[in-house]
């Protein structure tokens, strides 16, 4: 355990935070191609840092297969409203822009995987939403 209370396995408080993207316009999530998942959540967010071994773990069997983007949400931040974000972390999983699935607060690679799964080849007609 580290000073902070957090496994050392852990991204620490500015480690996760640098990995932060500006937050895209609605226009341009929609705008993407092929397959993206959006990862909701905040620098401060504690199960947000807690959730990161197993997203690691997970988006490393799939690795080429999507485009993974994190988004720092919160208030006066509006792309997590138009995916109906309330909890972080949240992971939405899109097609060409289009929802195909969400998952929020994410208890285990395993859980995360079967997420993803969606986003392999055999699952490329998947019907995709549009939010």
């Amino acid at each position: 355990m580290s000073g902070t209370g957090l496994h050392t396995d852990q991204p620490g408080r500015a480690e996760y935070a640098a990995a932060f993207q500006v937050e895209p316009s609605a226009e341009d999530v929609r705008g993407l191609h092929g397959w993206t998942l959006l990862e909701f959540g905040t620098a401060w967010c504690g199960v947000c840092r807690a959730t990161q071994p197993a997203l690691k773990e997970a988006l490393g069997e799939h690795v080429g297969a999507l485009r993974h983007i994190k988004i720092a949400d919160g208030k006066g931040h509006r792309l997590g409203r138009v995916y109906g974000v309330k909890l972080w972390p949240t992971l939405v999983l899109l097609l060409d822009g289009n929802q195909v699935a969400k998952q929020v607060r994410p208890a285990s690679a395993a859980e995360i995987s079967s997420l993803l799964a969606l986003a392999r080849p055999a699952n490329a007609a998947t019907k995709s939403t549009p939010v």
